[in-house]
């Protein structure tokens, strides 16, 4: 039995939309106005902490973990009330995931998304179901790049962590695959798309029609 692991922010989904809503939410009740544009999309995918300390980088205020600790929470709870207004699930995402169901295959979510907002999103997109394990950034002690959190992610969903692969959108998802000794799988058509070529992944794919041959070359079932 082959494990599918997914990333969630900017793999399954593009959440930036939303993410970067809630930050700019935070600038405004600071009264600085709105910081952060749609180019800024990859570094959204980084999380909200990076969200932030771009901001406060662009007020002159780089640095100021003080502020960044005070608005964090502020940005989470901004970000749960409107978690999904622009966040959309990638055409064929949903598709490939039923193809490999289908043929034998096991899913998992393994995000840096605190886990009760991976839960939340999931739900309201309507694909919770589809996967048979989530662990998020606080689900263990320790997340991504740290192998064990994928390989949490696996045993959750009935699989073995020795046969699984990793499909993400960034460096820190091929760092995680590396450490735990998978294939990664990268797409290019996220916000942080045109990087992950360089990240030299063992596949790429362009559109999740891709996906399910991909997988079943990089982790065959027999």
């Amino acid at each position: 039995m082959g494990t599918v692991i997914f990333d969630l922010d900017g793999t399954l989904a593009d959440t930036s939309g939303d993410l970067l809503a809630a930050a700019n939410a935070c600038f405004r009740g600071m009264g600085a106005g709105d910081l952060l544009t749609a180019d800024d999309a990859p570094v959204a995918l980084n999380g909200g902490r990076a969200m932030l300390r771009l901001g406060m980088q662009r007020l002159g205020r780089a640095g100021d973990e003080g502020e960044i600790d005070r608005q964090y929470p502020l940005l989470l709870g901004y970000y749960e009330d409107a978690i999904d207004t622009h966040t959309h699930v990638f055409p064929g995402a949903m598709e490939a995931i039923g193809d490999l169901v289908g043929g034998g295959y096991r899913m998992g979510i393994c995000t840096n998304k605190p886990e009760r907002l991976a839960q939340i999103l999931l739900t309201r997109l309507g694909v919770r179901d589809a996967f048979a394990s989530l662990v998020g950034a606080d689900t263990l002690t320790v997340k991504k790049p740290d192998p064990e959190p994928l390989r949490e992610a696996v045993r959750r969903a009935g699989g073995d962590p020795a046969r699984a692969c990793l499909i993400g959108d960034s460096r820190t998802d091929r760092e995680t695959a590396r450490a735990a000794g998978v294939p990664s799988v990268l797409v290019t058509f996220g916000p942080s798309g045109p990087n992950t070529p360089a990240l030299e992944p063992e596949a790429l794919i362009g559109h999740f029609d891709e996906l399910p041959e991909v997988v079943r070359r990089v982790v065959p079932l027999a």
